[in-house]
C-alpha cells in the first residue's frame, strides 16, 4: 500500500468537500474555491471528517494514482483553508522587485527590465529594506499555479555557482565553485 496514499485528509471545520458523478473534486474553504479531477478508478470517500482515497487493485498504474491524488487534494485542502506563501530572494548588485498592479517589475542586471504578468490567482509583494537583499512573496490557494509562477520567476536569472548572484527560494542551500586561482 502507498504510504502516502492510505493516510487519510483530514478536512477542517471550515471546508467542504464534493465529490461529483465524474470525479471531480471541488473544494470550498475561507480562502477560495478549487477543482480538482480525479481519475475515474480512484474512489473517494468522507468518513469522520477524514477524505479517504482508494484504488481499486494492485497494477501500478493504480499505485501511481493512489498517492499522486491524495497529494493533489491534500494540497488543495491546505491551500483554500490557510493559502500558500513562497518567498524568493534577488541577490546581486542593483538587482531590484516592483509590483505594478498585477505586474511584476524586475531588474536583473540586464540591460532592460523584465515585466512579468502575474495569473490573478497569484498576488505578489516586493520588499527592499536598506543593507538587504530584495525579497518577492508569493501568495496563492493553487500549490501547482504557485510553483510554476516562482520556478518562472526563479529561471529568469538563475543563482550562477561562482558568485552566487540570481534569484533563488529564501533559505536555499546554494552549491558553491572555488573558481580559478591565480597561477604564479
Amino acid at each position: 500500500m502507498s504510504r502516502i496514499g492510505k493516510l487519510p485528509i483530514s478536512l477542517p471545520a471550515n471546508v467542504q468537500v464534493e465529490v461529483s458523478n465524474e470525479n471531480t473534486v471541488t473544494v470550498k474553504g475561507p480562502k477560495g474555491t478549487l477543482v480538482v479531477p480525479v481519475d475515474r478508478d480512484i474512489t473517494l470517500a468522507i468518513e469522520d471528517g477524514q477524505l479517504v482515497v482508494t484504488r481499486p487493485t494492485e497494477q501500478k498504474r493504480h499505485k501511481a494514482m493512489h498517492g499522486l491524488y491524495r497529494s493533489l487534494l491534500n494540497n488543495a485542502v491546505s491551500g483554500v483553508s490557510n493559502g500558500l506563501e513562497e518567498k524568493l530572494e534577488l541577490v546581486g548588485v542593483g538587482y531590484k522587485a516592483a509590483m505594478a498592479g498585477t505586474t511584476l517589475e524586475l531588474s536583473l542586471g540586464y540591460s532592460h527590465n523584465i515585466f512579468l504578468a502575474l495569473p490573478k490567482e497569484v498576488t505578489a509583494t516586493a520588499v527592499t529594506e536598506k543593507g538587504k537583499n530584495p525579497i518577492v512573496t508569493l501568495t496563492s490557494i493553487d500549490k501547482q499555479l504557485l510553483g510554476q509562477v516562482a520556478a518562472k520567476i526563479r529561471s529568469l536569472r538563475k543563482v550562477e555557482p561562482y558568485k552566487g548572484k540570481g534569484v533563488r527560494f529564501v533559505g536555499e542551500q546554494i552549491r558553491r565553485k572555488a573558481g580559478k586561482t591565480a597561477s604564479k
